[in-house]
């Protein structure tokens, strides 16, 4: 189907739900700069374009002038301080969304290397649903799904069955 070297489980169900929702025929704005997973949009046919870098919190001025017919945001929202922001200034009509669950076992996630890669947020379903519906939109589908690990102890045990990642289709009411 595709090629990655990346978390197939999350790439192959990201995919499967963007499918299931959005045609290749329309043009997407893909939040954050070319991925792995934009790639891979890119190879099953979409038209996708990516914002450029910059800081999200502060310029929004690509997602405001992008001719795009939807927005995709693939654990993008959890490193913005303001993600209601963003998701205001969207001007498509058709949102495809996912966001790491925050796990009550585990701490937000953290980098020591690299300064912004960081989450100020780390949601529960119910937080990332209410902040959609007050910036808008209305949310359509939604799914979950774990993300167990191979390691031994007690934390990769509850990941085998605690959901990790959270994904909406939502529409701008």
């Amino acid at each position: 189907m595709y090629e990655n070297t990346f978390p197939n489980k999350r790439f192959k169900h990201t995919l499967e739900f963007l499918q299931k929702h959005i045609s290749t025929t329309e043009h997407i704005l893909d939040l954050g700069v070319t991925n792995p997973f934009s790639e891979i949009m890119t190879q099953q046919g979409y038209t996708v374009e990516n914002t450029k870098g910059e800081d999200l919190d502060i310029d929004t001025s690509t997602i405001e002038n992008s001719p795009a017919d939807v927005v995709t945001a693939f654990e993008i929202f959890e490193h913005l301080l303001s993600p209601f922001t963003v998701l205001k200034s969207i001007k498509t009509n058709k949102l495809v969304a996912s966001v790491p669950l925050k796990l009550w076992f585990s701490s937000a996630y953290r980098s020591k290397t690299d300064m912004l890669d960081r989450h100020y947020h780390e949601f529960e379903d119910w937080q990332f649903d209410w902040l959609l519906e007050k910036a808008g939109w209305k949310i359509i589908e939604r799914k979950k799904w774990t993300n167990p690990t191979k390691k031994i102890g007690i934390r990769p045990i509850l990941r085998w069955f605690t959901p990790r990642y959270y994904i909406v289709y939502a529409e701008r009411v």
